[in-house]
């Protein structure tokens, strides 16, 4: 016999929680015994380092910066990772004390942009093995979408204009490039031809259908594991709507900051060295 399933938590109460009606808990699998390799674990590929630099909004010599295929609900989601295969506590000191300048780099960066109020920093990594931080950016004004649950409300907002979004890539990309490393993403062209209108160049590599959902982070492949095979047994008794709990928030990345693509002893355009180490910094 099962047991009962808890009551459903307090959060599910919060302003920012995004839904409403009756909940339940899921049941709690049974642990298994061995975890599944991740990406790029054992003999399984790494899409990360399989990526080509063209598929980056912005790479430099030890990191690189990718966006979702396509516009989502939120102004602007971007992922940063380390060019070298290694997860975050594999990172030798100088990669570690350069993932931190370019973290701060790259907040910077987002939350420069037109109505962007706060930017989250997120790292999971159940998907991948490779590193990569998450930058989602919170909508000014919408306090709704404070806190733990924004990656939730990525997926239930309506996508940006792709338009703004290109552009915001574009703002984002050229502001890293301003310390080094080469920009990727192109902000949208001018049709002159009358009535003008704005073109968004295509994407460097993209495998979208036209009637495809829209992309999200809870949706990224990155962040979802797996799942195992559901058997007969395994099949639910009833249809009655479930959401599953979060284990700490929802899941599936001040002086002149040194260089995010200096060498190790060298700072991009002679900057002053950031407090403490100056040193190293996706994937």
């Amino acid at each position: 016999m099962q047991d009962t399933p808890p009551s459903v938590p307090d959060f599910t109460q919060w302003p920012s929680f995004p839904f409403e009606g009756d909940l339940r808990v899921k049941q709690l699998d049974d642990p298994v015994p061995v975890e599944p390799p991740r990406r790029g674990e054992e003999d399984r590929e790494c899409t990360a380092c399989n990526a080509p630099d063209e598929a980056y909004i912005w790479v430099g010599e030890r990191w690189r910066v990718r966006t979702m295929d396509r516009p989502t609900g939120l102004p602007m989601v971007l992922i940063l990772e380390s060019r070298s295969h290694l997860d975050l506590g594999d990172l030798p000191n100088l990669l570690a004390a350069e993932l931190g300048v370019m973290t701060v780099r790259l907040e910077r960066a987002i939350r420069s942009l037109d109505g962007v109020a706060r930017v989250h920093v997120n790292r999971w990594g159940d998907g991948s093995a490779h590193l990569h931080m998450w930058f989602l950016a919170r909508p000014y004004g919408r306090l709704q979408l404070r806190g733990t649950f924004l990656s939730l409300w990525d997926s239930i907002l309506p996508p940006i204009s792709e338009e703004q979004w290109r552009e915001n890539l574009a703002m984002v990309a050229a502001w890293l490039a301003e310390f080094g490393g080469r920009p990727l993403a192109e902000p949208p062209r001018i049709r002159w031809q009358a009535p003008s209108s704005l073109s968004s160049p295509a994407p460097a590599d993209t495998t979208e259908e036209p009637d495809e959902e829209t992309a999200s982070v809870i949706e990224a492949a990155d962040e979802i594991p797996e799942a195992e095979p559901v058997g007969p047994a395994d099949d639910a008794d009833d249809d009655t709507p479930s959401v599953r709990t979060p284990d700490g928030g929802p899941r599936d990345g001040d002086g002149e900051p040194a260089t995010g693509d200096a060498g190790p002893t060298a700072l991009d355009g002679g900057a002053e060295p950031a407090t403490g180490s100056a040193g190293p910094n996706r994937e």
